[in-house]
């Protein structure tokens, strides 16, 4: 296991949900003075969509591994999900009938390759880094260049 620590905060963010979503991203190496920020918008999606995928492409992002990284989000659909152990449930029934199985899949990608735990934070309640995410999650949905979310259905209400 490598010595190094990586505290990652993540936010998402929607305009309607369903609707235009962005997620953001603040990483810092922990007892080192750096740090990194990311973001990105898509034209259709949601805001449980746009958590994981925040935390999916913070994860992305680190190229060494067995890694000790602590995830911050005020997401308790992510929390919950991992540290509830909701999401071996998911793999032993090969998510039928879960949401976003596709961001799911790819998240455990990277969630092997490294030891993660989660921590929530209140939302929207000055925790600097965590205000700095949704800053940068909201950016994201007012990019001129909006991303399609290829693994986002949107089925219609009641017809279904």
């Amino acid at each position: 296991m490598s010595k190094e620590q990586i505290h990652i905060y993540t936010d998402g963010a929607c305009s309607g949900n369903p609707g235009k979503g962005g997620y953001g991203i603040v990483m810092e190496w922990v007892g080192k003075p750096y740090k990194k920020e990311f973001y990105d918008g898509y034209k259709l999606t949601t805001n449980n969509r746009m958590e994981l995928l925040a935390v999916i492409v913070a994860l992305e992002k680190i190229s060494m591994d067995n890694v000790a990284i602590t995830v911050f989000t005020d997401s308790m659909y992510v929390v919950n999900a991992v540290e509830k152990k909701w999401i071996l449930g998911w793999v032993k029934k090969r998510f039928k009938d879960v949401k976003n199985p596709d961001l799911w899949k790819r998240f455990l990608v990277e969630y092997k390759k490294h030891l993660v735990k989660f921590v929530w934070i209140k939302g929207h309640n000055d925790h600097p880094q965590n205000e700095r995410c949704d800053q940068l999650a909201v950016a994201g949905t007012k990019k001129k260049d909006l991303k399609v979310d290829e693994g986002y259905v949107n089925k219609p209400k009641g017809l279904f």
